[in-house]
This record gives C-alpha cells, sequence and structure tokens, in this order.
C-alpha cells in the first residue's frame, strides 16, 4: 500500500503542533541529532560541508537546512509536507536556501546532483527504505555521503503502544518490524540491523560506520516517555549511519 498521501496528509495536519512543541529544542543549537539533541561535534558524522550541495530529506521547519546553508554549503531542503516548508520558508532567514516538495521515493533530482545527502528522522524514517535508498544513493555523485539518523529495532521493540512510552520489556517481533502504524493510514519505517545492511548494500553504497548515539545519565528524551528515564544511556535508541557511494573506477570513467 502506497503509504506517501496518508504521511502527507499527517504531516500536513501536525506540522504546526510539531513546530511548536519541538523547535526551540531542535533549534537551540546547529547540528543536533536526533531526540536527545546530542551534538554532531561530539558524533562527527556528518562532516566539512563548505562549498558542497548538500540535500536534507525531510527538512521540516528547516532548522538543519538553515545552520548548514549558514556555514556555506548550498543546500537543497525536502519535505513531503507543504505545512513544513512553510514554516522553513518562514524561519529562513539570512540563510538562503532552496525549498522543494515531494517525497523521498522519488525524487525528482539528476542522478549524481549532491555531494551529501542526510537526514536526522526525516525521509527515511517515513518512505519505505527500500524504495528510498536506492533514490538517495541515485542523486549522489561517486565519491558523495548519505548519512542518517533513524530509532533503533530496539527502541521499536521495547515501545508499549497502550502505555505510550519505550520500557525494558520487548513488545514487538525484532523480525515483524518494518512498517509501522501511526493512525489514518499514515507509515513509519522501521528495518532490522541486517535490513537496513541488505538496503544499503543494495543501493551500492558502501557502510563507513554505525553510530549508535548514547546520551548522558540524566539526558531528556524530548519526543518520547522512557522508563527508566535514562533507557537510552542502557540500550542504543537510535542508529547514525554513515555511507559513501563509491568512486567510479577509472576504467569505466
Amino acid at each position: 500500500m502506497d503509504s506517501i498521501p496518508a504521511n502527507r496528509r499527517l504531516w500536513n495536519k501536525i506540522s504546526g503542533d510539531y513546530q511548536h512543541e519541538h523547535d526551540p529544542r531542535i533549534g537551540a543549537a546547529p547540528r543536533l541529532w536526533g531526540m536527545y539533541s546530542i551534538p554532531d561535534t561530539h558524533l562527527r558524522a556528518l562532516g566539512d560541508v563548505v562549498g558542497k550541495r548538500v540535500l536534507e530529506l525531510g527538512c521540516g521547519a528547516g532548522q538543519w537546512s538553515r545552520a548548514l546553508a549558514a556555514e556555506g554549503a548550498d543546500v537543497v531542503g525536502f519535505d513531503l509536507a507543504e505545512t513544513q516548508l512553510a514554516a522553513a520558508s518562514a524561519a529562513m532567514g539570512a540563510s538562503r536556501y532552496r525549498l522543494v516538495q515531494g517525497a523521498a521515493d522519488q525524487l525528482p533530482f539528476a542522478t549524481g546532483s549532491f555531494d551529501l545527502v542526510f537526514c536526522d528522522f526525516g525521509g527515511l524514517s517515513w518512505a519505505p527504505p527500500h524504495l528510498a535508498v536506492p533514490q538517495a544513493a541515485r542523486v549522489l555523485r561517486p565519491g558523495g555521503r548519505l548519512v542518517f539518523n533513524v530509532a533503533s529495532p530496539w527502541f521499536e521493540a521495547c515501545y508499549d503502544e497502550p502505555a505510550g512510552r519505550v520500557t525494558t520489556t520487548l513488545r514487538q517481533d525484532y523480525f515483524g518490524l518494518a512498517a509501522i502504524a501511526e493512525g489514518d493510514g499514515a507509515t513509519s519505517y522501521q528495518l532490522t540491523y541486517g535490513d537496513w545492511v541488505r538496503v544499503l548494500r543494495g543501493a551500492g553504497l558502501v557502510i563507513d560506520d554505525l553510530i549508535e548515539p548514547r546520551p548522558d545519565p540524566g539526558s531528556l528524551n524530548g519526543y518520547n516517555e522512557t522508563d527508566p528515564p535514562d533507557w537510552a544511556h542502557r540500550w542504543p535508541a537510535e542508529l547514525l549511519w554513515v555511507t559513501h557511494k563509491p568512486e567510479v573506477p577509472h576504467a569505466e570513467r
């Protein structure tokens, strides 16, 4: 089933409330990853972006895109929902960058257009990864990088839906992780470690690192309730994949 129209409706509906609740946290400082706002200066996942063409898949209100444009990147913020892009446009300020509406499984960009494609709980959480990852790989130039942060399958498997929180008890089958119903036909996506590896390698990408961001004890999760509160200090809540598209061999140029 094509979840993209329902996901678009969901994010157009909830964008205002989402930004009101989370914008101060997401935009508190440049380059903050994930549920615990861990600085990229600590994780060292994204690297230097000066002079590079960058695509953010699922840019929301543009907090990341705005920061990278201010650093000197040529940024395109891409999102499924028009209301998210309207929020990005309103907050753009002096750091100008391009905004494009569309779905991550059908990117409207030429092959080899970008030096870096990235997302932080964006397009690769809200589009089928087996379709979206090959699209991301296609629009990367040889040597370009795909870097993205998603929820860990541990986090999803321990999520207690009726209680609305993450606990220390396994609630879902690990091998059953795939599509997660978000209501009104909307769907988010989660893969096992092995399935992520197969999808990435199947798209021709080389896996350089898998970072499991670990917040300090007492760090607050701005998005989910956890029991115990320091859940993510003890078990991985997120997966930050760092990959690249191989250079074209000399004989094939």
